[in-house]
């Protein structure tokens, strides 16, 4: 067979650069995927899993997830809805069968590997289907994180040891049939998945003390107010942003510039009586950081290295565990450890991070230039890949990076009005649909303006790690 694009993976990533594609070109799309339907890495992801942010700008650019709708219940009480992994997963699969497929410019493989040298290979049947791609291979896969049900745990675990990951706490009461239920649980991990399943336990009736929490680094939050779409929540988005480039123009050291955010309501730590070290854009409510402040068994001794009936081995030592405790390993890494590269390589595309941490944006972005740009050098030149943050100073090189390549858009008419008409890019098109007499809101324009000239020099500073 033949196509223009081969795209390895349908999970965001795919999806959201080949519905650009279909919009923005006549090509013909094939989509490789070892999974049975699109989505990626929500068909695998715990069934309590969601969006950290607002469903409003996440997807692809042509079908909105949701309905706008507040939530007016729970941790997320008053802000927009985020979807859950369930209607994640429909949302993908209908837009593969109600708009790729009938398009008739789609070819999609599931259960199938990309075998290079132009083979597909059937992971049901070893069958071989081999393509002539007259464009651009597409890896699609940078993103690819490691979850919990396909995770390896790192740490010993001995016999006797009930250890599971998140996925399976739903499905506990199967498990306890003749046997006793757990009256503690021990959550392993600190980032994102960590936060998802205490607040789960706790929701769902476990109590506070019955509840240890293994931190190996705390972590600096997103607080979700600040990252609603709609121009009721202007001043908490786009105001935001002027707080946070301020913050960033003033900052003297990165330890200032969280502090500072953190006094804007900006970001958000648990525990204030500990200085975080890591960030990972995690974004929470503060419903939710209540919540997981309630917790007060924590355990700061570094990643667990071992697990016995009785006791626990970490890097920095031993802590003795009742023997009925229920262990939750959520120490899967969410985030790929490799080297950036150039994204347009003669016939490859690999797509990377263009703003942080929009990740479909990027590459609905990435489909774009490829269809519109010039050449690879000129493409490359507007789409610098953003480093994702491991610990502080990185948030301050992500978003230097982001901020020069959307000065770099902004440059061109087209690409400007196409991020403004995107929805999602929810802050560009809340911009757009400013009243062009109200003055208030076009001062916290001027704001971002002026702080930029100041801010951007200064994160290039910030950036650099500590001595």
């Amino acid at each position: 067979m033949e196509t223009d694009y081969l795209i390895i993976g349908s999970g965001a990533v795919g999806m959201a650069f080949a519905d650009t594609l279909l919009d923005e070109c006549d090509a013909h799309i094939t989509i490789v995927d070892r999974h049975s339907k699109p989505g990626g890495h929500w068909n695998d992801a715990y069934s309590f899993v969601g969006l950290h942010q607002p469903s409003a700008y996440y997807g692809v650019n042509s079908t909105e997830l949701g309905s706008r709708r507040i939530d007016d219940a729970g941790p997320n009480k008053g802000l927009y809805e985020m979807a859950s992994g369930p209607e994640i997963n429909t949302y993908y699969d209908k837009l593969m069968t109600q708009r790729f497929l009938p398009s008739g410019r789609v070819s999609y493989h599931p259960m199938s590997e990309y075998a290079g040298d132009g083979r597909i290979v059937s992971l049901l049947s070893g069958a071989q289907t081999q393509v002539e791609v007259r464009r651009k291979t597409v890896d699609a896969t940078w993103f690819s994180p490691n979850v919990p049900s396909t995770h390896t745990p790192k740490f010993a675990v001995g016999e006797g040891v009930r250890v599971m990951p998140p996925n399976a706490l739903p499905q506990l009461w199967l498990e306890q049939q003749g046997n006793s239920a757990p009256r503690q649980f021990c959550v392993l991990g600190a980032g994102k998945t960590a936060m998802d399943t205490v607040v789960w336990l706790l929701r769902n009736g476990a109590a506070p003390d019955a509840i240890q929490w293994v931190v190996p680094r705390d972590s600096w939050i997103v607080n979700r107010l600040q990252t609603q779409p709609g121009l009721e929540f202007f001043n908490y988005s786009v105001g935001g942003e002027a707080d946070k480039l301020e913050a960033f123009a003033q900052a003297q050291s990165i330890d200032e510039l969280f502090l500072r955010l953190e006094a804007l309501g900006q970001m958000l730590r648990i525990d204030t009586a500990h200085m975080p070290t890591m960030f990972h854009y995690a974004t929470i409510s503060t419903g939710e950081v209540d919540l997981l402040r309630t917790v007060r068994r924590v355990i700061r001794m570094g990643r667990v290295q071992s697990i016995t009936r009785d006791a626990m081995e970490l890097e920095h030592g031993r802590v003795a565990m009742e023997p009925a405790t229920l262990y939750v390993d959520c120490t899967a890494s969410a985030i790929r450890r490799e080297a950036s590269q150039p994204v347009f390589q003669g016939s490859r595309i690999a797509i990377q991070l263009l703003r942080a941490p929009l990740v479909v944006l990027s590459a609905a972005q990435t489909a774009y230039i490829e269809v519109h740009g010039d050449d690879d050098e000129g493409k490359n030149a507007v789409c610098k890949p953003v480093p994702f943050p491991n610990d502080l100073a990185g948030y301050a090189r992500a978003t230097q990076v982001s901020m020069m390549n959307q000065m770099a858009w902004s440059q061109d008419p087209a690409r400007r009005q196409w991020l403004r008409d995107s929805r999602l890019d929810g802050f560009s098109r809340m911009v757009s649909e400013l009243d062009k007499s109200d003055a208030e809101r076009l001062a916290v324009l001027g704001r971002i303006r002026a702080a930029s000239m100041t801010a951007v020099p200064n994160m290039h500073k910030l950036a650099k790690p500590a001595a």
